[in-house]
């Protein structure tokens, strides 16, 4: 009777009791006299018992325990029923609601490191970016080259991936290998003959024979991957180092040249390539910023199935920012002079920049993959943080050339 009392004692709650009713051996109190239960709790087990009365008078000395247990069976049969079941559902549920309430805090705390982890590492990229190119020449070739060779083994690993490889066959594995090591040296190349055309098409040729002449049954799914690789992965960017380094006309109206340094190379180290390429990246860094923070306070029509959490609202936003972005800073270099060819260029640095964020998001998506890599903490692969300027490159290089007079000048 007493186990079968221990059990309940989470339905009851203890009553004052009179000891006359327990036991009328003289050794114990007086019956006539009351016990009223004061302020003392009692543990048993994992329960947490509250009783009235002083200590002294509950015989709580060498033999208390057996006397405490009989106290605590009668409290737990006078009133079985104080607590409902609907209150023990509401306990259920205030235990559920705490929980979750736990889980968002934890989620909170995490997106926060998360976010301070991205601002940190954004910060010093684009440190390093800007040191970069106003470096220029080998310094920035060789920093194009080293991101040129990683992006191009995240995208040979992504073509490998199982979202991929369930609907074609991969590259074989040396061929990756080779392909990045041609990808690298496409930008080394260019900045030492100035063209590429002639080498890209004769790098294509032995990657197509090779594989054409593997062991087993070559695939056109081989062929077409290895060779968007080598365009999407190395020619493509070779267009900045033509943009930077081979545009080499003095932007004489800026102001930068005048005040800059004799032993930085002074007022002729402002050339049109660098104000080029430094308005570019400011206008994509723009168009990245706004249309996220644009999607967030109004985005609500998703733009392609493609990358879901693009909006329009974001996208027009984004757009506007950049224009905007590539305006300022025409004034602020007086390069390009006109506000037409400013406006232009900053369309174009957002076009090129959307179509390849766009690019990089359906291979990841094929892949099944949500970043390329993880070799920057917080933002991914490298092919994450330079999908946006894939396709930037080409278009700019294309329009300070053909279309703006005297490179603008």
């Amino acid at each position: 009777m007493a186990t079968t009392s221990y059990f309940q004692l989470h339905r009851c709650s203890p009553i004052p009791l009179s000891l006359s009713s327990r036991c009328s051996c003289p050794c114990r109190p007086s019956p006539s006299k009351t016990l009223v239960l004061t302020r003392h709790r009692a543990k048993l087990g994992h329960l947490d018992l509250l009783f009235d009365g002083n200590r002294r008078a509950l015989g709580l000395g060498q033999n208390g325990a057996l006397a405490s247990r009989r106290l605590i069976a009668v409290a737990a049969r006078a009133e079985p029923e104080r607590l409902s079941e609907d209150n023990a559902h509401q306990e259920v549920h205030k235990g559920h609601k705490l929980s979750m309430n736990e889980d968002a805090v934890s989620e909170h705390q995490q997106k926060a490191s998360q976010l301070k982890k991205r601002i940190f590492f954004g910060l010093g990229i684009g440190l390093s970016v800007g040191i970069v190119v106003l470096a220029g020449g080998w310094v920035f070739t060789a920093a194009v080259a080293a991101a040129v060779f990683v992006g191009a083994r995240e995208y040979f690993e992504l073509v490998r991936s199982h979202g991929i490889t369930a609907g074609m066959t991969p590259p074989p594995r040396y061929v990756s290998r080779v392909c990045s090591v041609i990808c690298a040296l496409m930008p080394l190349v260019t900045l030492y003959r100035g063209q590429i055309d002639v080498s890209v098409t004769s790098a294509a040729f032995f990657v197509a024979m090779a594989l054409l002449l593997q062991r087993g049954n070559p695939r056109f799914a081989q062929l077409s991957s290895t060779m968007f690789g080598l365009f999407y992965c190395g020619y493509l960017p070779c267009f900045w180092v033509k943009l930077r380094c081979g545009l080499a006309a003095p932007a004489l109206n800026t102001s930068f040249g005048s005040a800059w340094p004799i032993l930085l190379g002074g007022q002729a180290h402002w050339t049109v390539g660098l104000v080029a390429t430094l308005i570019s990246f400011s206008s994509i860094i723009a168009a990245d910023t706004y249309a996220f923070l644009g999607g967030k306070a109004f985005g609500r029509t998703p733009l392609t199935t493609v990358s879901p959490k693009k909006t329009w609202e974001g996208t027009i936003v984004g757009l506007g920012g950049c224009i905007a972005t590539s305006v300022v800073l025409s004034r602020i270099f007086c390069w390009p002079k006109s506000l037409l060819s400013a406006m232009a260029f900053g369309f174009l640095n957002f076009f090129g920049s959307v179509f390849g964020d766009l690019t990089e998001s359906m291979i990841k998506r094929d892949a099944g993959v949500k970043d390329s890599g993880s070799l920057i903490p917080g933002h991914g692969g490298i092919l994450d943080r330079v999908d946006s300027y894939m396709f930037t490159g080409a278009l700019a290089y294309s329009f300070v050339k053909t279309f703006l007079p005297l490179y603008g000048v």
